[in-house]
């Protein structure tokens, strides 16, 4: 295949995790290594920056700020979760990208990116611009098809179980078999995160926290959920359950949804952790509940990254740039585990028309008969996710995390209204 001259675009969407510049820090390693690509540019704010003309000169950002990126929460590009729906939008994106001479699009980002990704380069196809586009796998949630796991994920239930083990820890002192401690975790229709709190538990030691785990995959059953808080509090000083925002009840609806939704039509979660208290209190009047909902702070824990999820978002990034170059395009870098014993992971591509819009459950035999706790299989799959720690340089005894320049490419085209 003919080499392809021009320049790299990147951007990143959806909502960040403490990884997503690890990736954005493999593309621009990778993108210099090879003479194909002239200049290499980020997006501010994902497709709203590029509606926007709002381009920035990565290549003009210090060698130390790029290394930073990679054990910086957030989205260091800006983020957005706005929905391409006008034909006019994506000829827009198509002005920009000739404006610039972008030949290779890298979108970080999750389901909803992807689909994004796909469309942008179908209409680059019909109007014969010449353009590579690979999308760049992003979601704590874990949910997307195809590839075994999400960078983003290993590091957010390495958080997550830790914080149970706090918690637990904080518990124990204050239980006198009357407390009922809820933490309500993100993931709006899997519960891949949800079942990461498991990894708290010691080796042979089922009885450890959290007690419950309440996942969006088995519907919510509230005589049994009591029923179960009971049998617990009998046994323990406190109850500890963990519960999926998305959790939903045997019709299919949300424990608890704002009415308002976001650009993609999705509900707004939040608040599954204060509706499960309503239930528990109402019912059990003796018990004293309390709830933590870590929130944000879940997918921008640095502090408590994996560094194998570090790695490997690192990892993604570049295997986007090599296959770009390759020529592929229309695909998206997956995560592949090896066979063996010993935990392994190399990458592969799949379709972005594959990945567009699924979603990527739970598998149901990972949890066990109880449907509040998860087995080996789980376990086995999820423990390799969350090993190593990422080491964060400080000051002042706090972190010191990335800050780009953010040197702005001028802009050659008419202000756009979205």
């Amino acid at each position: 295949m003919a080499e392809l001259v021009g320049n790299v675009l990147v951007g990143q969407s959806g909502g960040p995790t403490s990884v997503i510049n690890a990736s954005v820090a493999g593309i621009i390693a990778e993108a210099l290594n090879h003479s194909c690509v002239e200049e290499i540019y980020g997006a501010l704010n994902g497709v709203l920056g590029i509606l926007q003309e709002d381009l920035i000169d990565l290549a003009a950002e210090s060698q130390q700020q790029i290394r930073a990126l990679r054990h910086t929460p957030g989205a260091a590009l800006g983020t957005c979760r706005y929905k391409l729906k006008k034909t006019q939008d994506f000829e827009r994106v198509l002005e920009v990208f000739k404006a610039h001479n972008i030949r290779y699009f890298f979108y970080i980002g999750g389901n909803d990116s992807q689909d994004t990704a796909d469309k942008i380069s179908k209409l680059a196809q019909q109007q014969g611009y010449e353009l590579r586009v690979v999308g760049v796998p992003k979601t704590i949630d874990n949910d997307l098809a195809g590839t075994d796991h999400c960078p983003g994920y290993g590091s957010v239930i390495k958080y997550l179980a830790t914080t149970v083990k706090e918690i637990a820890c904080d518990n124990e002192a204050m239980g006198q078999g009357d407390l009922v401690s809820i933490v309500e975790a993100m993931g709006r229709s899997a519960g891949w995160i949800a079942a990461g709190a498991s990894l708290a538990k010691r080796r042979d030691h089922p009885h450890d926290p959290p007690h419950l785990i309440l996942l969006p995959e088995v519907p919510f059953n509230q005589e049994k959920v009591l029923e179960d808080i009971r049998r617990v509090l009998k046994r323990e000083k406190y109850c500890l359950v963990v519960v999926a925002e998305g959790l939903v009840d045997t019709d299919g609806n949300y424990l608890a949804a704002d009415a308002a939704t976001d650009a993609f039509g999705h509900a707004k979660l939040g608040g599954a952790g204060e509706a499960l208290a309503e239930i528990v209190e109402a019912a059990i009047p003796s018990a004293k509940v309390r709830v933590s909902r870590p929130g944000l702070a879940q997918r921008a824990a640095a502090h408590s990254g994996s560094k194998t999820d570090v790695d490997e978002a690192f990892l993604a990034g570049q295997a986007a740039v090599r296959a770009a170059v390759a020529g592929e395009t229309d695909k998206m870098v997956t995560l592949l585990r090896g066979e063996g014993d010993h935990y392994t992971c190399e990458t592969g591509l799949a379709p972005l028309s594959e990945i567009a819009n699924g979603v990527k459950k739970l598998p149901r035999e990972w949890i066990n008969e109880d449907n509040v706790s998860m087995n080996f299989q789980f376990l086995r799959y999820a423990q390799p996710l969350i090993q190593g720690e990422v080491i964060l340089p400080h000051d002042t005894g706090v972190p010191v995390f990335a800050r780009l320049d953010k040197v702005r490419i001028d802009k050659s085209l008419p202000a756009y209204e979205t």
